[in-house]
């Protein structure tokens, strides 16, 4: 059973996993007809071998709803230049507005939407689902990629700390 933290903990907890300054990344679904994308900050390699890859979507964002008739997903790395594509996949909402229609894309392995503006990507077979309170962890076993074609910076989250959400997690 899962306690009530008190504040005088989670204040200093978020100021040091704001610290940590993780990598944000887009996350692209299809099921059926319907597409969807949003930004995310819960995501990292969980495995070596096998390798695996975890992705937390909120159960209150229009991807999820999409990603959870999903057999595969598409994670998008985004370089330092990349705000403008995580404002619109991070501050806008699928619900009301159809974000392929305002940046590059094409249709990629699995008929997944792979974002042009991204610096690398790859793809994933779901092989689990894990419940993490307000998210679901989608565990994704790599089934194609394309890497940069030279190093980069990725966008980190002090760069979209202060976008506001396209849909609010609660």
């Amino acid at each position: 059973m899962v306690s009530r933290v008190a504040d005088s903990v989670l204040r200093p907890f978020d100021t040091i996993v704001a610290y940590a300054d993780a990598p944000v990344w887009i996350v692209t679904a299809r099921s059926e007809e319907r597409r969807a994308g949003c930004l995310v900050g819960f995501a990292a390699q969980v495995s070596i071998e096998p390798r695996r890859f975890l992705v937390g979507l909120s159960t209150a964002n229009h991807t999820f709803t999409i990603a959870e008739g999903a057999r595969h997903l598409a994670v998008h790395l985004l370089d330092a230049d990349g705000f403008a594509l995580a404002q619109l996949f991070g501050a806008e909402t699928g619900v009301e507005l159809d974000k392929f229609e305002h940046c590059d894309w094409h249709t990629g392995p699995h008929g997944l939407p792979i974002l042009g503006g991204a610096a690398g990507w790859f793809t994933g077979e779901v092989v689990q689902r894990v419940e993490f309170g307000d998210h679901i962890g989608f565990v994704l076993a790599p089934t194609a990629a394309h890497a940069p074609a030279a190093p980069v910076r990725s966008l980190r989250y002090d760069k979209v700390a202060d976008l506001d959400p396209g849909q609010p997690a609660d």
